[in-house]
């Protein structure tokens, strides 16, 4: 089998692909075959950390935040992402992986504080480390924290799990005759407002020169294959030639 191209890196999941077709919430068949593929890449020796969104709870509770103080709101989706944390972190203990969920809020009866050394040294051991409550700070999104965790414990990449294997001129779903971009610099994403990540989390890659490839969560495999450095998806890197 080929070697993994990348010895760290940080998976970023939407809290939307933890509920397959549901509404809100969570399916557990989806957390347990993400998980099936997340062990398939600690296996092959690559160290993992993952931040996952909330959006899949806090839907369910939209209605209840309308009119509510930003700041609020945001700490609820803050306690939404520790959630499905721990429910991402069942479902890699029963596969056998060790997994730790570090928050930065502190939760010290369901999650170990966030430490940036700490979070290191689980990795160096081979533990998952899945990091909640975003950067634990409201008005800024869990996009932003998955870039902010990847520079603070030296990944060598980010990857953003989502429906669609990359980022295309249009959305596909309305529009098929959208293209997928095989690669992207951080400057053509921020001037064409693609919706990769958000400003902030893109301007942070850019400027710690942290890849980003985003791939398609559902697709059988697709995670390895990137770990492999097979094509898949769309690399957004600094300037192409």
């Amino acid at each position: 089998m080929t070697a993994p191209q990348y010895s760290r890196v940080l998976l970023k999941l939407s809290g939307e692909a933890l509920m397959g077709d549901g509404q809100y919430g969570v399916d557990r068949e989806v957390v347990r075959r993400m998980a099936r593929e997340i062990k398939d890449v600690v296996d092959s020796g690559v160290q993992v950390a993952i931040v996952i969104g909330g959006g899949n709870i806090f839907r369910g509770m939209a209605k209840a935040a309308e009119g509510m103080d930003r700041a609020t709101a945001d700490y609820m989706g803050m306690l939404a992402t520790v959630m499905n944390a721990l429910a991402v972190q069942d479902a890699l203990e029963h596969l056998g992986l060790p997994t730790r969920v570090l928050s930065a809020l502190h939760i010290e009866q369901v999650a170990e504080p966030y430490i940036r050394r700490r979070a290191i040294r689980h990795l160096e051991k081979g533990r998952v480390v899945i990091f909640g409550a975003g950067t634990g700070n409201p008005f800024f999104t869990t996009d932003t924290a998955a870039s902010l965790r990847a520079v603070e414990i030296n990944a060598e990449l980010v990857l953003k799990g989502t429906k669609v294997d990359g980022v295309y001129t249009d959305d596909p779903v309305t529009h098929p005759e959208a293209m997928r971009y095989r690669e992207l610099s951080y400057n053509q994403v921020l001037e064409q407002n693609l919706q990769v990540m958000d400003a902030t989390a893109i301007t942070l890659c850019r400027d710690n020169d942290m890849p980003i490839i985003v791939f398609s969560i559902n697709k059988s495999g697709a995670l390895m294959r990137v770990m492999l450095g097979e094509e898949e998806g769309t690399s957004v890197r600094r300037e192409i030639p």
